[in-house]
């Protein structure tokens, strides 16, 4: 199945369904030259979106991106690249875990420098700040924007409440809205798109770039006898992952879901990454992969796509309820 691009949210901009971020891998399992591999084969099968953070490996996947996109010379009307800003990269105060437009203004040019970019296209509020006015962010980012620094704004894990307030600020000073959500979202993580935010899909037309299709790796199915020592639970830091990828209840779901892709004769991540995908209020489903074996695997979920009718989505609705 070709790649189909959908309208992130609001706005005119049209980014591929699936696309590919950098979390995790770029700088703790993936060097430049594996980077660049991974990006080529996601671009070679559609891909026009890629999603990063200043967080992620303390900047160095910014860099390593930036430095691969570079070799690969895509021009750069030719993809859509994020950023994300709050946790920051330096312990200072000011410097990390705030949304204030001292942070802010200096974070954009920090992620900008890393990654050898004039702008990027989208920039996030990697989580809410509650020691911020929302309006002292709302200020800054649509400064931002307006600085040509970045195209679009959005948010990542806010609350709907959280959202709206932005929104109403925005619009009643006549600036930049945010018009872009990045929340977790898989079968096993739903409240916040399916019910949380259905208002405001249709209130302000709020765009979808979600992450984590696959539950950290435990919709794969690899976690039902343990943690594998190449797994990412494995890595160090990510302990926090183990509790919930050795549930017993959820493994047993997994298997279940595991009969309904091999109907399709695909894998049990190809279902559950077409399953988030065939959500409408999702504009794209970000992917990761440290080897480009799995790059092709995940992207062939556009064929599971077009094959889950009302009645095989109501029935994976039924496993995991």
């Amino acid at each position: 199945m070709a790649m189909e691009y959908r309208r992130l949210g609001p706005t005119g901009l049209k980014v591929s369904v699936l696309s590919f971020g950098s979390w995790v891998t770029f700088g703790t399992q993936v060097d430049t030259g594996l980077a660049g591999e991974c990006l080529s084969a996601a671009r070679d099968a559609g891909v026009n979106f890629f999603d990063n953070a200043e967080s992620y490996a303390g900047g160095e996947s910014e860099r390593i991106m930036g430095k691969a996109i570079a070799e690969l010379n895509w021009p750069r009307r030719s993809y859509v690249i994020s950023t994300k800003l709050y946790w920051g990269i330096h312990d200072a105060p000011n410097m990390h875990l705030t949304l204030n437009r001292k942070y802010l203004m200096q974070g954009i040019d920090g992620s900008l420098e890393r990654m050898g970019l004039d702008f990027v296209d989208l920039l996030f509020c990697h989580r809410p700040d509650p020691d911020t006015p929302i309006e002292e962010t709302v200020w800054a980012m649509s400064e931002i924007v307006s600085s040509g620094k970045a195209l679009y704004w959005g948010t990542s894990e806010w609350s709907a409440a959280e959202i709206r307030a932005a929104w109403d600020i925005a619009d009643r000073h006549h600036l930049h809205k945010p018009v872009m959500e990045q929340p977790q979202y898989n079968l096993f993580e739903r409240k916040k798109v399916e019910r949380e935010y259905a208002r405001l899909y249709d209130d302000i037309g709020l765009g979808l770039t979600t992450w984590s299709p696959l539950a950290s790796g435990l919709l794969t199915g690899k976690y039902a006898d343990g943690i594998p020592d190449d797994s990412r639970a494995a890595l160090p830091g990510y302990e926090w992952l183990r509790d919930a990828l050795t549930d017993e209840g959820r493994n047993a779901k997994v298997k279940r879901l595991a009969g309904i892709a091999q109907r399709f004769d695909a894998t049990l991540a190809q279902l559950a990454i077409a399953w988030c995908a065939s959500n409408p209020h999702v504009s794209t489903v970000i992917t990761g992969a440290s080897r480009v074996e799995q790059v092709h695997e995940n992207l062939a979920a556009l064929d599971v796509l077009a094959q889950l009718t009302p009645d095989v989505l109501a029935e994976i609705k039924e496993i995991v309820r």
